[in-house]
């Protein structure tokens, strides 16, 4: 019997067969988590050896450092993309809301979960949309649209920031637990976050004012 003939590799760029691992770490940490994944099963999940990954890649923790930048720098895209698009208050809160949900439903905890590794997440955001400066950009917004001080809008926005990303993961953590729709669990993040920041307007601006007798 004749033996059935072997298929050819394909021979891919050196940055697309960089992306390709990527792609794969990405596909095993979302899955499984970080303590499932090796130089050997990332080899496996791409279809390649695990000496061709260490080509790439020196270790496992310079390969998931670079994937924890690669998938900061595609949520903060698309939040900076959101946030220049938007007009009014509510509309910046829930594009920035919606697009860090929407990356969660497509990508899953794939952030989370590196995030949570102390030898990776040493990455600290080193992005051009990094968290801080996303912070600062939208706490010198609410700071002059609501006359807040500006120590007041750093710490209510950097307070705030965690919520989208808390949203995402009650959508894939509890679904058994819920019967939320993806939209309604948007409204309520947006809800929790203008309403936290009116009554911050409410609190420094209108309440502590001095008395003026008319």
């Amino acid at each position: 019997m004749a033996s059935r003939p072997r298929k050819p590799r394909t021979r891919l760029d050196p940055a697309e067969r960089r992306k390709l691992i990527l792609d794969h770490a990405a596909e095993v940490v979302g899955r499984d988590g970080v303590a499932a994944i090796s130089m050997e099963s990332i080899g496996q999940a791409a279809g390649v050896s695990k000496s061709l990954v260490y080509n790439y890649f020196p270790n496992l923790n310079e390969l998931l450092s670079e994937l924890l930048e690669r998938e900061l720098r595609m949520l903060r895209r698309e939040q900076s993309k959101a946030a220049q698009g938007a007009d009014t208050f509510e509309g910046l809160v829930r594009g920035i809301t919606h697009a860090y949900i929407k990356y969660i439903d497509e990508r899953g905890l794939i952030i989370d979960r590196l995030q949570a590794e102390p030898s990776v997440s040493a990455v600290h955001d080193p992005t051009e949309y990094g968290r801080d400066a996303a912070v600062d950009y939208l706490a010198d917004i609410i700071g002059k649209h609501f006359g807040l001080p500006p120590d007041i809008a750093q710490a209510a926005i950097d307070i705030s920031f965690g919520l989208p990303a808390s949203a995402g993961m009650y959508l894939l953590r509890d679904k058994s637990r819920h019967s939320m729709t993806w939209q309604q669990v948007e409204d309520i993040t947006v809800t929790m976050i203008v309403g936290a920041i009116m009554a911050l307007k409410d609190d420094y601006v209108l309440n502590r004012q001095s008395l003026r007798a008319d």
